[in-house]
């Protein structure tokens, strides 16, 4: 027995499957060239996360409820690594279908420079082989399996999409693998492995105002989207808050200023957490979001930090009664922090 599972992407564009019986949705995608969003396919991390609009389907009870919490599934929310269909199903798949190539792509590169901007922050430039070969959509990330080592990091893009030579933003860890690697033994003209792109934070249409909220190395996503907005020339407000713990931590502002030059509407304002710091605006990114870039709610959100700043945002826009037309955010998971953007 086959069922018909119909998968409806943010973009408009639905395509039809056949889920055979006791098959996972996400089982039934791949088969059939259809990649939908996954990290783990075990119900741990939540990528794969879709709301099932009709249809019946059994979820099991072999997954995480930080991947899935009852509410969400009252609601309808599914993992599709969980999902097995009992009926015809309709989905909401929250990616573009862009996203969902044959195949999660891979490409080699050669290591252009390693710049170490902050003691909290090194740049990575890549050459790529073959830039044609890696498309992404700005805000997402890629896998780069780390030299003399059998593991990866996740970094999102700082570059634009297309771009012969990739740049990413990365948090210094003492004794991280890629951190050592970058600091110790990298040298231009390393070779690299890049696998992807992957996630679905990423820069949807602008038709309202919006609000750019970055935690550290989270800048690196938001470099990425400022880039094609330029290249679209948006005249939309468009407000960053930048949020780091030290002075010196605080890095890409020329890049910043650059931007607002290029776009008519593009402000941003830099926050210290340290109290010993002297620049003007001290705390965290929750202090200084005023009414003016809120817009009574009427913006689309965009949020890329460690989990305790993307709570804090949460928590914010709840004591505040601020609900945004749109919110997305990336949120490194704990044994990422750091390591991702």
């Amino acid at each position: 027995m086959s069922y018909t599972i119909a998968l409806n992407f943010e973009d408009g564009v639905t395509r039809f499957i056949g889920c055979k019986e006791g098959e996972t949705v996400l089982d039934a995608a791949y088969r059939q060239k259809v990649n939908l969003p996954m990290d783990c396919s075990d119900g741990v991390c939540g990528t794969c996360k879709g709301y099932c609009e009709q249809g019946q389907f059994d979820m099991g009870d072999e997954y995480l409820e930080e991947a899935l919490s009852d509410e969400e599934v009252a609601e309808g929310q599914v993992l599709t690594c969980q999902m097995v269909p009992s009926s015809d199903c309709v989905i909401q798949v929250p990616v573009a279908s862009t996203l969902c190539k044959t195949q999660v792509g891979s490409v080699e590169g050669t290591v252009a420079a390693v710049e170490s901007l902050s003691e909290d922050s090194i740049e990575l430039v890549v050459d790529l082989d073959n830039a044609d070969g890696l498309t992404f959509l700005p805000g997402q990330y890629i896998h780069i399996d780390v030299p003399g080592t059998e593991v990866h990091r996740s970094y999102s893009f700082s570059s634009l999409p297309g771009d012969k030579r990739a740049t990413f933003l990365i948090r210094n860890i003492p004794n991280g693998v890629m951190s050592s690697y970058l600091t110790e033994r990298a040298k231009v003209g390393d070779r690299l492995k890049l696998t992807g792109p992957l996630g679905s934070f990423y820069l949807r249409e602008v038709t309202r105002p919006v609000l750019m909220l970055a935690g550290g190395t989270g800048l690196a996503p938001f470099l990425s989207m400022l880039a094609q907005l330029v290249q679209k020339e948006c005249d939309a407000p468009i407000h960053m808050v930048y949020g780091v713990n030290k002075d010196d931590h605080l890095v890409k502002t020329d890049a910043l200023d650059a931007f607002k030059e290029a776009l008519a509407n593009f402000s941003y304002s830099t926050v210290v957490v340290d109290d010993a710091s002297e620049h003007p605006r001290k705390g965290y990114v929750t202090h200084h979001m005023d009414a003016g870039v809120l817009h009574d709610g009427d913006i689309d959100v965009y949020l890329c930090g460690p989990p305790p700043m993307v709570d804090a945002v949460l928590n914010h826009f709840d004591t505040e009664g601020i609900t945004p037309q749109s919110f997305h955010y990336e949120k490194f998971t704990p044994n990422q922090v750091g390591e991702r953007a």
